[in-house]
């Protein structure tokens, strides 16, 4: 069964997207699971990391320090657009981490699961829903496990986060990933 990208695509960044629609304006600067990151963090990465893999923009994009959610959205749409185009999204993208690939390909390996992962990241920063789908989550540890050493040099992923043996899917791909998912935002003071 061969996977359809711009499917999979649009149902991730779905829930991402819900995410990023839902976050309080006064979030937007609250802390997040990623070490030194707040939640506007987690959005403008996903926005700027992918032009420099396809080495083109997808889209117009507003500042992200402006307008998190007009931002996301006008780049969501912009890799939609990209992946719904059959001649756009067979556009070759040569990379020195990835040799030649289709820009549909990179999108579906590389970024749609990175979009994925930073759905807890941003929900738990926000105090969202942060419960994944079980078997993307399940997808996504056994698609890194193979190849966790290459993962952890990259420098894209911490160390691993011991999580209890009973420990569900999500959690495991979480401490995969090198996400405590114990972690909590710290409360805000009033002032």
């Amino acid at each position: 069964m061969s996977r359809d990208p711009a499917a999979e695509y649009r149902e991730v960044a779905a829930t991402f997207t819900a995410r990023v629609e839902g976050t309080d304006p006064g979030s937007w600067g609250d802390p997040s699971p990623v070490p030194e990151w707040v939640a506007r963090d987690v959005v403008a990465h996903l926005i700027e990391w992918l032009p420099q893999v396809l080495g083109f923009q997808v889209a117009e994009v507003p500042p992200v320090a402006d307008d998190p959610v007009a931002a996301w959205r006008a780049h969501s749409d912009g890799v939609q657009a990209l992946l719904d185009d059959p001649v756009r999204s067979r556009r070759s993208v040569s990379n020195p981490n990835f040799g030649e690939m289709a820009a549909a390909d990179v999108v579906d390996r590389l970024y749609t699961p990175d979009v994925f992962m930073h759905t807890w990241d941003l929900a738990r920063a926000t105090g969202q829903d942060d419960r994944l789908d079980p078997d993307r989550c399940a997808a996504g540890l056994a698609a890194g496990e193979p190849m966790e050493g290459i993962m952890r040099s990259s420098g894209q992923f911490g160390p691993r986060v011991p999580v209890p043996d009973d420990a569900d899917v999500q959690d495991r791909m979480l401490g995969f990933i090198g996400r405590d998912p114990a972690w909590r935002a710290p409360e805000r003071r009033a002032v």
